[in-house]
């Protein structure tokens, strides 16, 4: 099975499909791949549409030329100017929120690559991710308050979950630079690589939940994600009934079968 690219209709976002992995890009290196509407726009439209697609397992998100994604770009937003009016900037930034969320709400895994900087809305857009891998020279800020900005795209939220509330206050309130040995030591990313490695370890994690059971890690996600605000009964009752749905599926079949065979089980998502 060959790549398949995907038209996002920029240049500045790309995305090919190959093994079940969707790699989506952030494509403008000589900005650190900082976010522009047009760039949130393709986002918008392109997350739902790889989450409804069987064909695709999971999705990587990556920066291109050595960078994840600087935040938002304040120097074209400068050039630019703001919307004019404050309902239309609260409309507009409703609108970007909607990113985060979907790759949070995404019904499959999600993997953000870290090199060099993740800051503000571009920290966030990993934090959203299932899982994230840096490589050595990759480094987190919040920035919001080095701008005299409150913090947007969700980051509080995540923060909040993945570290505590201690943590995230600290990570906020002093806007300091995490290096990647402080964002593992805090589990926020979950594996460290050399620079070098990155995209070849980013890709055989991908694969590797790429080729998952579909059913069951979308039971999965779900469960995890309303473990973050359900009641443990709550919590009990729906795994109860997603461990019944999940054994009526062809796939545990094939995977009993595949371990009596003593091999790889093949997944279909039936």
């Amino acid at each position: 099975m060959g790549r398949d690219e995907r038209e996002t209709g920029t240049d500045e976002l790309r995305c090919s499909v190959e093994e079940r992995v969707a790699v989506v890009t952030l494509n403008r290196p000589e900005a650190r791949n900082a976010l522009t509407l047009e760039m949130k726009r393709a986002l918008a439209a392109l997350l739902p549409a790889l989450g409804a697609d069987p064909g695709v397992g999971c999705v990587l998100l990556i920066g291109a030329g050595g960078a994840f994604c600087a935040g938002g770009d304040t120097k074209k937003m400068a050039r630019e100017g703001n919307p004019p009016s404050p309902e239309e900037r609260k409309r507009l930034l409703r609108f970007e929120h909607g990113i985060p969320a979907a790759l949070h709400r995404l019904e499959k895994p999600t993997l953000a690559a870290l090199a060099g900087p993740a800051a503000g809305a571009g920290f966030s857009l990993a934090l959203a991710c299932d899982l994230r891998i840096a490589g050595e020279s990759a480094f987190a800020t919040t920035s919001y308050v080095k701008l005299g900005l409150s913090g947007d795209y969700g980051g509080a939220w995540f923060l909040t979950q993945l570290v505590g509330s201690s943590r995230a206050r600290e990570i906020l309130f002093l806007g300091d630079r995490l290096d990647a040995a402080a964002l593992e030591r805090l589990g926020l990313v979950n594996r460290v690589v050399p620079d070098a490695e990155l995209e070849r370890e980013a890709l055989a994690l991908a694969r590797r939940l790429a080729a998952g059971p579909p059913v069951a890690l979308r039971y999965m996600k779900d469960g995890l994600n309303r473990a973050l605000t359900d009641t443990l009964e709550a919590c009990l009752d729906l795994e109860a009934d997603r461990m019944v749905q999940s054994a009526g599926t062809e796939d545990y079949v094939e995977a009993v079968r595949a371990f009596q065979e003593k091999r790889a089980p093949v997944f279909k998502g039936r």
